[in-house]
């Protein structure tokens, strides 16, 4: 983050849902000598309609053996969960950034959570990022109706009391985006820059415009987070992929070959991922 700050640009952190997405991330962010991010998504993880439990620790030392294998710097965040426990799990299970997010949360009982964790994360040598305001919902049915922009006079308050390195602004950027792109509100994102020293996060990355996006980098942004691109292209790919008429599932699922849906997926990611980068200004910057 000091460097992506120092040198004018911002790093991607593409989510993940599997070792074949994890893999094209970091193919890309090699491929391109970028600084990356990697994770998985907390929230999703944590949720109760899961069918099946997940476990943190599993997903905190598959993603830190792929960062630390990575030939680029390539961080690992546990992103947006409401569940404390699992954050603080994730602490210990190999993450170096976690992310509490509560939108059901008034903003005292949040502040006092996050100051906890970072606390707690702090003295394990782990980042924290929260998130000041909320966004909106392009998925279906959601609408933006519990949204509220990021405050510029109460985030410096934000930030000194709980201790935070990166702080998420909402500004104009939509979570889950699913249809066309919009621009951002420049002017609010200028005044929280003016009182906020920490790095700062777009989440929404899929639905930002390019050109606001490179303004927004220009005026201090240094993350930005992109998931649902990425999981629109890796199924675009396997719908494909699953239209021929093989009898092998061998061909399918294991030899490695072009057809292989794990490949497939793969460069599906790899290639989505190739595509953000430039608007970020990282490439070559590892």
């Amino acid at each position: 983050m000091a460097h992506a700050r120092r040198h004018r640009y911002a790093v991607g952190y593409f989510e993940s849902w599997s070792i074949d997405s994890l893999y094209g991330v970091i193919d890309a962010a090699e491929a391109q000598r970028s600084p990356v991010i990697i994770g998985f998504n907390g929230e999703f993880l944590s949720h109760a309609g899961r069918v099946t439990a997940e476990n943190v620790s599993i997903y905190g030392a598959l993603g830190k053996a792929a960062a630390t294998s990575a030939g680029v710097p390539c961080g690992f965040i546990f992103n947006e969960c409401a569940q404390d426990e699992w954050t603080r799990a994730a602490v210990t299970a190999g993450f170096n950034l976690v992310m509490p997010a509560d939108a059901a949360a008034s903003l005292s009982e949040y502040t006092g959570r996050v100051a906890e964790i970072a606390a707690f994360a702090h003295g394990r040598s782990v980042a924290v990022e929260a998130e000041l305001g909320k966004l909106p919902s392009g998925a279906p049915g959601e609408g933006d109706h519990a949204s509220s922009v990021t405050d510029a006079s109460l985030a410096t308050t934000f930030v000194g009391e709980t201790d935070i390195d990166l702080l998420a602004v909402s500004v104009g950027n939509v979570h889950i985006a699913l249809r066309e792109t919009q621009g951002l509100d420049l002017q609010r994102l200028a005044a929280i820059r003016r009182v906020v020293d920490v790095p700062i996060v777009l989440h929404g990355g899929s639905g930002i415009a390019g050109e606001s996006l490179r303004r927004a980098i220009d005026l201090g942004v240094t993350k930005v987070n992109y998931g649902t691109f990425l999981k629109r292209r890796y199924l675009e790919s396997l719908r494909a992929a699953l239209s021929v008429d093989e009898p092998n599932p061998h061909v399918l699922l294991g030899l490695g070959g072009p057809g292989d849906l794990m490949v497939v997926g793969r460069n599906a990611v790899r290639e989505a991922v190739l595509e953000r980068m430039p608007l970020l200004g990282s490439a070559g910057r590892a």
